[in-house]
């Protein structure tokens, strides 16, 4: 979940503390600047550390299994993947007064994905699926299957039934739940039945980077694990329209099932923040969007 120039200082972490555990730990940095990013996460805090790492420490004792999750598996992805991933350099421990593992990264070059920067979005979109199915096609063997991890992405999307029942009993009258309870239902009513396969969990603009235009790298694997892949598929309504969600969906290849429960889980998140928020008028067109692909589809 991004949070955008946050004030320093959020959970406890500041550039302060990040220059005491560099220097602590890693002494060969200690005279790098720290500072924080344009556009933080709040899972984690990142902070640059001279021009070419990043440290990355969890806000909260959740988050905290993500950060051994991807010191261990992306050296392991990323031989297989078409672009690049945050490179691990450093693996750091409690200090100075901070209680979990952290973790310094190399830097990667590039914007979040904003229309505005993307030159071609249904190139981007094709970019972007051949980044997915090659993370698919990635070794699953004792990969982290679906758990409290990566918030149980990539597993049944009946987990948060509860809450997306909720936010349905709240919106009614904001947006048409009578539709929207019958895509969440044809979600909850498709399984997946396949080989599990590595899914990122969080495909989202803030977590793509783009460089001349072109889709240039993927970060934030804190999500990430071995189950169904639909939930790798909300930016075909997040950010893709017309042929660029045609092109992404051409490219996925996937079967309707996994449609059917990639709109589930775009539909929940859309629909417990516009709860949150029922001024919130882009979750709204997310909304739309879901219902009028899935009549489309049906």
């Amino acid at each position: 979940m991004p949070a955008t120039a946050p004030e320093d200082g959020r959970a406890g972490i500041d550039a302060a503390l990040v220059r005491r555990l560099i220097a602590a730990q890693f002494p060969q940095w200690a005279d790098l600047p720290v500072t924080p990013v344009a556009v933080d996460g709040w899972d984690n805090r990142t902070y640059r550390l001279g021009e070419r790492m990043t440290v990355r420490l969890p806000t909260a004792p959740g988050y905290v299994a993500a950060v051994a999750k991807e010191n261990h598996w992306l050296p392991r992805l990323a031989p297989a993947l078409p672009l690049p991933v945050p490179p691990v350099l450093g693996r750091g421990r409690p200090g100075e007064g901070y209680r979990y593992d952290w973790s310094v990264r190399g830097w990667l070059d590039g914007d979040v994905a904003r229309r505005e920067r993307i030159a071609n979005l249904a190139e981007f979109a094709r970019d972007v699926a051949g980044f997915l199915t090659a993370l698919q096609r990635a070794d699953p063997t004792d990969g982290p299957a679906p758990g409290p991890h990566c918030f149980h992405r990539g597993g049944p999307v009946a987990y948060y039934d509860d809450g997306t029942r909720r936010a349905l009993t709240a919106l009614d009258g904001v947006i048409d739940t009578g539709r929207a309870r019958a895509v969440w239902e044809a979600a909850l009513a498709s399984a997946w039945t396949g080989t599990p396969v590595w899914f990122h969990g969080d495909i989202a603009v803030n977590n793509l980077l783009v460089r001349d235009g072109r889709l240039a790298a993927v970060i934030d694997f804190g999500t990430s694990g071995v189950g169904d892949p639909a939930c790798d598929l909300v930016l075909a309504w997040t950010l893709f329209e017309g042929p660029s969600r045609a092109a992404f969906r051409t490219a996925v290849a996937q079967d309707a099932g996994t449609w059917a429960r990639a709109r589930g889980w775009a539909l929940w998140k859309a629909l417990i923040t516009l709860a949150a928020d029922p001024t919130d008028t882009e979750q709204a067109r997310v909304i739309t969007d879901i219902l009028a692909d899935a009549t489309t589809d049906n």
